[in-house]
């Protein structure tokens, strides 16, 4: 089961068809005139033939020279490639597509893998793991915000968001034994039906023989949270199939306190801007005393973030955080710790 957002990313061939949307009789003029073999023209879909890459670059300069080419929809087909599923873009996707092809083939290859970074609690027992997209070894070298970036400006985070949480599923059931929570990143704005959209995450989970309780997906939220509703029925989706939810980087940015509270996330995760020297400031102490306290009215359990020292985590156990992360307790790496697994299971977090 697919839609186009999550449809695997095929390679812009050498020779194909372009496909234009919105076209103008006076567009189909001007690409003809210009030595272009026009394929088809009807109800505003104008297909134009190419034969070499060349031939497509010039192509899509006399595109973005016309008067239309802001409300044109572009798809390059390839030679003998074309599919139930036509994938539609702008001309500022296509353009970001060729500037990045380096990324976009990471992306369309799922060039990446999983690292972990230990989630502690008071006691400092490794209780569960948060997961962040990283490059393969021996892989082509990418910044996750960069690719996370370029997916987003060529249309495919849907496509990048769903194998990212699938390649954090699988990871998780080779490395972690049952009872650790999974803490999973996903991007709302990939989410277009939850119903549909999480399918494919609910049937990883379940084809790996895992348990939905141990999982935790939280938001990640690079962007205005502007439908609270539409976020609301993601949770509830999860909420559904027994997994927990959290929102990430409270106190910072658009996770505001008032959006947990309408949000009610199962866990709370406190940005680090609030946690870094918290033991010294004032004005961060009682920020993070206010979320601790509207998190305690609907049973959120609260998270520090970015902790990187001893008298940070020390004041946060003061305050009745229920969880801590940071480069104090281990950086990202591809397998937990070593002590972990002599341990694991004796500490769950609920």
């Amino acid at each position: 089961m697919n839609c186009i957002h999550c449809s695997p990313i095929e390679p812009i061939e050498d020779k194909g068809i372009v496909k234009l949307r919105h076209a103008s009789p006076s567009l189909a003029s001007a690409v003809q005139a210009a030595g272009y073999r026009l394929e088809s023209f009807q109800e505003e879909i104008c297909g134009i033939a190419y034969s070499t890459r060349e031939q497509l670059f010039q192509l899509i300069k006399l595109i973005e020279a016309a008067e239309e080419a802001a409300q044109l929809t572009i798809s390059i087909i390839g030679t003998g490639a074309e599919g139930p599923l036509e994938r539609w873009m702008s001309l500022s996707q296509l353009q970001v597509r060729f500037s990045n092809h380096t990324l976009i083939d990471i992306i369309a290859n799922k060039e990446f893998c999983s690292y972990l970074q230990p989630i502690v609690n008071p006691s400092e027992q490794i209780v569960g793991f948060e997961f962040l997209l990283r490059p393969k070894p021996q892989g082509a070298p990418f910044q996750p915000y960069t690719l996370f970036e370029v997916a987003r400006q060529s249309g495919f985070h849907s496509f990048l968001d769903r194998a990212a949480r699938i390649s954090a599923i699988e990871s998780s059931a080779r490395l972690l034994p049952p009872g650790i929570k999974r803490f999973i990143n996903f991007l709302p704005s990939s989410i277009y039906d939850p119903a549909y959209c999480l399918t494919h995450t609910f049937e990883a989970i379940e084809q790996q023989g895992l348990r939905p309780e141990d999982f935790v997906f939280e938001v990640v939220e690079t962007e205005e949270i502007d439908d609270i509703s539409h976020l609301t029925r993601i949770f509830a989706e999860y909420r559904r199939h027994g997994i927990l939810v959290a929102l990430d980087d409270v106190g910072a940015g658009y996770s505001t306190v008032e959006v947990m509270s309408g949000l009610k996330p199962d866990y709370v995760k406190i940005d680090r801007g609030l946690v870094s020297f918290c033991d010294q400031d004032a004005g961060k102490q009682q920020a993070l005393k206010e979320i601790i306290d509207r998190a305690g009215e609907f049973g959120g359990k609260v998270l520090a973030e970015g902790i990187e020292r001893w008298e940070e985590f020390r004041f946060c156990q003061e305050l009745g955080i229920h969880l801590a992360q940071g480069y104090l307790f281990g950086k990202p790496a591809s397998e937990p710790p070593s002590h972990f697994l002599h341990t694991a299971g004796i500490a769950g977090i609920g």
